[in-house]
């Protein structure tokens, strides 16, 4: 009988360690998502080291501290409670954040659930808006391939097909430079992969309306609904 005691004692004593232990790895991972939304880059990426060192899976921390972290952001700006200010910060402590975790991130064998590249299109300049939607999306765990400004539509087919990307995000903030929209959007026709990217369009004099006259997929009125919208589609394809 004392066997079976000594054996329940221990039991006990390992539920309890482990319960403990799940603890101080949910107080720290609560920590860091905490400290991204405040944009403490420096304090995010030190605490993202010791999560490392600690033991925790490059996934656990990129999930459950970042892109926690930056989902809370994501609604928020949505939501008009944080500003391009907050977002901007809070993006530059999650990159730092993700810069200790893509070698254990590559080694965990863990896969980005899409790909996009984006770009604001060929005579624009303006490239705020289209960061904070990379920013958006790349908090969302989508690969983003930044082509910058003034983007022609062959370069936004050309890396679409060279870097098998699932969606082509388009922006533009002048009324004289988003009709190069629907120029994309025939270049995609015109190169055979219409039926095989998402073209999601975006800006300030962009419309329901216009993204349906050109033929795209899909038009968001701000960064975190694109995110989303990125994700539901490259979600659908997996299903």
């Amino acid at each position: 009988m004392k066997p079976l005691v000594h054996g329940i004692i221990t039991i006990n004593i390992n539920h309890s360690f482990k319960r403990m232990e799940e603890e101080i790895t949910m107080d720290l991972l609560n920590e860091i998502s905490e400290l991204l939304q405040k944009g403490k880059a420096k304090n995010v990426k030190m605490l993202v080291q010791q999560a490392i060192d600690e033991g925790i899976s490059a996934q656990r921390i990129l999930e459950e501290g970042l892109l926690a972290g930056m989902d809370i952001i994501s609604k928020k700006f949505k939501n008009n409670e944080v500003f391009v200010p907050e977002v901007l910060v809070a993006a530059r402590a999650m990159n730092m954040g993700t810069e200790a975790l893509k070698p254990l991130l590559i080694d965990e064998g863990v896969e980005v659930i899409g790909k996009a590249c984006i770009g604001t299109v060929k005579g624009d300049l303006h490239d705020i808006g289209k960061n904070l939607v990379k920013m958006m999306m790349e908090s969302k765990g989508l690969e983003v391939i930044d082509l910058g400004t003034d983007v022609a539509p062959e370069t936004f087919v050309q890396t679409a097909i060279e870097q098998k990307c699932q969606l082509i995000c388009c922006s533009a903030l002048l009324t004289t430079t988003m009709g190069v929209m629907e120029e994309v959007v025939k270049a995609t026709e015109a190169a055979g992969i219409r039926d095989q990217v998402f073209i999601m369009v975006g800006g300030a004099p962009v419309t329901e309306e216009f993204c349906k006259h050109i033929g795209a997929d899909c038009y968001t009125p701000d960064a975190a609904s694109a995110a989303e919208a990125a994700v539901a589609y490259c979600q659908s394809l997996l299903a």
